[in-house]
């Protein structure tokens, strides 16, 4: 007996046998909720992944010369020796000593006001017992690698014993460990999203099996087949799944917009620049997330029904 397989399906404007919200169950609004959660975790791991990459590039070749400990005096000293060692000096580009006033502000929110005059020398000395540290920026013409440092380093050693070389990159490794961690986190939500869908449809269509039983014997007698009872599970998880993930992707959208305003607050440069938004390829990747959630939808009702319709007597 041949049967037409478009007998059974769900088409719009058609009344089918089987309705869709009875099929599909829970699995609109848990795939909605788990791809905002996973697409709003993976936004930011790949936001703050492209902040930290576009900071390095910008910091790429600063080194920070600092001399603390010794007396004022003798920190001046060490430092004016530094500037005349590396001025002109082959691989430095530019180098800058910061007067006290930039020195203090730096400082001045762990520490508060400083009492300095409006010349950046200390008002007091008597009466206070800090010592700003003296800082020199240098640029060079190359990365701040180690031998580039170790060459500094050598150069200033006889002249500033008490100089520290620092490239300005070494604060970023504590930020692409925290930036590691949140990508890890997407990786598990991207995870718990896929085991969220396999649950939620293999509860959804046993369930479905279970409520239209007697149809389903129906249509066996009327000769479907195993494979077209399980089509219309598959499209209705298919269409399910596909509504929810387009409601939790867009809900995602509107969130990341919104951060995206306050990442910029970052800063000028390119790290800000970075933070404003995230790249045409990010996009695409995250579009992904509830393209995937659909087919798995779609093949686990559909694996699903087969199995139970096989143990079915």
């Amino acid at each position: 007996m041949n049967v037409d397989p478009a007998r059974w399906s769900l088409r719009a404007g058609s009344d089918p046998i089987i309705k869709q919200r009875a099929i599909a169950g829970p699995v609109p609004w848990v795939i909605a909720i788990m791809t905002a959660l996973t697409v709003i975790a993976a936004a930011g791991g790949l936001a703050l992944g492209s902040i930290a990459a576009a900071a390095g590039q910008e910091l790429a070749g600063g080194v920070t010369v600092q001399i603390a400990g010794p007396p004022e005096a003798e920190a001046a000293r060490q430092a004016q020796a530094v500037v005349d060692a590396l001025s002109g000096s082959d691989g430095v580009e530019t180098l800058r000593r910061l007067p006290p006033s930039e020195r203090a502000a730096l400082i001045e929110p762990w520490l508060g006001e400083l009492g300095l005059d409006e010349s950046g020398a200390d008002g007091g000395a008597d009466d206070s017992l800090l010592v700003l540290p003296e800082l020199i920026e240098v640029q060079l013409s190359g990365p701040a690698d180690p031998a580039a440092l170790d060459g500094l380093r050598a150069r200033i050693a006889g002249t500033a014993p008490d100089a520290l070389v620092n490239a300005d990159t070494g604060w970023l490794a504590p930020v692409g460990q925290a930036i590691e961690a949140m990508q890890w986190l997407a990786l598990a939500l991207v995870g718990l999203l896929a085991l969220a869908t396999l649950a939620a449809v293999l509860l959804a269509s046993r369930s479905a099996l279970a409520a239209n039983r007697d149809i389903i014997e129906l249509m066996h007698l009327l000769g479907a087949a195993d494979r077209q009872v399980a089509q219309l599970f598959q499209r209705a998880a298919m269409v399910g799944a596909g509504i929810g993930g387009a409601a939790g992707f867009v809900v995602a959208v509107v969130v990341i917009a919104g951060l995206g305003g306050r990442f910029t607050a970052l800063g000028p440069g390119a790290a800000g620049e970075a933070a404003g938004g995230l790249h045409p390829l990010h996009w695409l990747l995250l579009a992904l997330i509830p393209a995937m959630a659909t087919a798995l939808a779609a093949v686990t009702a559909r694996l699903t029904v087969l199995a139970t319709l096989r143990r079915m007597v």
